[in-house]
């Protein structure tokens, strides 16, 4: 019973971690989670299976730990993806064409962050340091509650 018991326990803690690393990619539904939780959109523009900065991004900060708990506790996460090696839905691909627009991405990768209003708060690239400094340059641009 106690083997079933820890064996439980730790399937459901193993879960929480993986709803913590889980990004939205629909723009509506991520601001109406920042608006109801109160936190920053960290967007990440990025072209995830062909822009080598965007990968090297992704491999040295958005997946690790760290960055994972700051996430969590912290942040709406929302990727606008421009991949190569396969096709979004249409409505994602026109969603995600009207953002880069609206918010001039002229690169990738490029990390705007909003306020949990909707407004902009600061922008951000790749940044090398892994997730301690990337972290440190996102609270100089995310707003204080």
């Amino acid at each position: 019973m106690k083997r079933l018991f820890l064996s439980l326990a730790a399937v459901l803690a193993l879960g929480s971690l993986a709803s913590a690393d889980e990004w939205l990619t629909d723009y509506a539904k991520a601001l109406a989670q920042a608006k109801a939780e109160n936190k920053p959109v960290l967007i990440d523009f990025t072209g995830s299976d062909w822009c080598g900065w965007c990968m090297k991004l992704d491999r040295e900060v958005f997946s690790l730990g760290d960055f994972k708990n700051y996430a969590a506790q912290k942040l709406v996460l929302l990727k606008i993806d421009f991949p190569r090696g396969r096709a979004l839905p249409a409505a994602e691909k026109a969603q995600n064409e009207k953002l880069a627009s609206q918010y001039r991405i002229q690169g990738f990768p490029t990390i705007v962050v909003l306020k949990s209003d909707g407004s902009k708060a600061g922008e951000l690239g790749y940044l090398p340091g892994g997730p301690k400094a990337f972290i440190s340059e996102l609270e100089k641009v995310t707003p204080k509650k």
